[in-house]
Parts: C-alpha cells; sequence; structure tokens
C-alpha cells in the first residue's frame, strides 16, 4: 500500500484544488457530487456548499438524524452534510464537520455564515486521529471519504471511540468489487478519484467489526466505476 503521508499530502492538494473550483477528489458525472442531493433536503443550505459537494451519495438521507443529536462528519468538504444535519438536530443538538484542509474549512465556515447556522463547528484535523474525547458524538456520517484514507483500520476504531454506546454509523462510499486489478488499485490517479482505495463488501463489514461496531448493512445504491459501487454503509455501537 502506498505511504500514508504521501495518500494524505496528494488528496489534500487535490481537495484544496477543489475548494477553490479546480476539479474534485471525487469523478464522474452524475454518479458524484451536486446532482445526488434533492432541492428538499438543501432547503437553506447556501448553492456555495452543495456545489462543492465532491461524494457519492447523501448520508444525511440514510441515518435518521433526531432531535438534540451531536453528528460528526468526517472529510466535511464545504460543509453541506454538516449544514443539513445541523438544520435535522435543531438548537439543541449539534452538527460537527471535520476536515485536513484549510480551503475548505475556510469554505465551510464561510457557507455555515451565510447559511446564519450557529450550531455548527468545523474543526482542523485527521480522520485517523479525531481531535474528540470518547463517546462524544452520537451519529458519525460521511460522504464518499473513508475511501481515501490509507489507514481505514484506525479510522474506524476511531470512528468506534467517539461514538457513545448505541451510536450510529451512518456513510456513503465507495465499495469495490473483488476482482479489482493491481493497475487500478496501484493508480493514485484513481484513488484520489474514489475507486482505488476502496474496500470491498467483506473487508468493509470485517474491518467495521473488528472496530467494534455491530448491526452492519451494506447496501449497493448505484454503480461508480467498472470496478466499484456507492453503497450506504450502516452499523452502531454496542
Amino acid at each position: 500500500m502506498a505511504d500514508l503521508t504521501h495518500i494524505r499530502e496528494t488528496v489534500r492538494e487535490r481537495y484544496a484544488a477543489a475548494a477553490k473550483g479546480s476539479g474534485g477528489c471525487c469523478s464522474g458525472g452524475g454518479v458524484f457530487g451536486s446532482t445526488l442531493y434533492d432541492e428538499a433536503s438543501t432547503e437553506g443550505v447556501p448553492d456555495a456548499a452543495v456545489s462543492a459537494s465532491l461524494g457519492c451519495g447523501v448520508p444525511t438521507a440514510v441515518a435518521a438524524l433526531h432531535e438534540g443529536e451531536t453528528v460528526l462528519d468526517l472529510g466535511s468538504g464545504a460543509g453541506a452534510d454538516v449544514l443539513i444535519a445541523a438544520r435535522r438536530v435543531g438548537p439543541g443538538g449539534k452538527a460537527i464537520g471535520l476536515d485536513m484542509t484549510d480551503e475548505m474549512l475556510e469554505l465551510a465556515r464561510s457557507n455555515a455564515a451565510e447559511a446564519g447556522v450557529q450550531n455548527v463547528e468545523f474543526l482542523k484535523g485527521y480522520l485517523e486521529d479525531i481531535p474528540l474525547p470518547d463517546a462524544s458524538v452520537d451519529v458519525v456520517i460521511s460522504n464518499c471519504v473513508i475511501n481515501l484514507s490509507a489507514d481505514k483500520p484506525t479510522v474506524l476504531r476511531e470512528v468506534a471511540r467517539v461514538l457513545r454506546p448505541g451510536g450510529r454509523f451512518a456513510v456513503s462510499d465507495v465499495s469495490a468489487d473483488p476482482g479489482m486489478d493491481e493497475a487500478t488499485r496501484a493508480d493514485m490517479a484513481a484513488w484520489t478519484g474514489c475507486i482505488a482505495g476502496a474496500l470491498t463488501r467483506e473487508e468493509f463489514e470485517q474491518t467495521l467489526a473488528a472496530a467494534g461496531l455491530e448491526e452492519i448493512e451494506i447496501t449497493e445504491t448505484h454503480r461508480v466505476h467498472e470496478h466499484a459501487a456507492s453503497a450506504i454503509i450502516r452499523a452502531r455501537k454496542g
């Protein structure tokens, strides 16, 4: 596997460029990005936040968020999912976005200010070292970002650490076909395009279980590559 630091820097550079309007981490036309959101779900969210979405799904649509909950979005980008989540959990709840890219954090904070949303916070940090206390969030969401990490077991252990007992994991991510060829696996452009680093269904199930998560469900939604599909991945902390 490619070196963690090299992968992280490659992803960060492309993500920073995306914040400035110069392409995105994920690619593939209508199977990625803002076209996956419906108008009702993005009401009150600035167009700049939605149009900058680089994901492969809409995790806020499957997370069953409730009033008063604390939600963490891994790789929050321009903040669309954080702002949607903030509205759903209401003033008594909180939505936290975590991102490693200064340019995206600046854009997200600007979008939150434009939307007039108060119950949000954007933190700088890495998925492999989440800067939050143990058992501090009710729900972890993410939109096509976990596949970009070179150390997914650590990411999912961190997810389990910050979730409260009974807390939920509900993400959209890319699931690789078992037969993905080694050339695609080794291609860094495909990695930052959300394909090469993706786990297979079996690998995701095993890694989630090893992290201590239960009630694992993986549901394919649409194809994003000849060797991969977008999937909704849910689990719960016991």
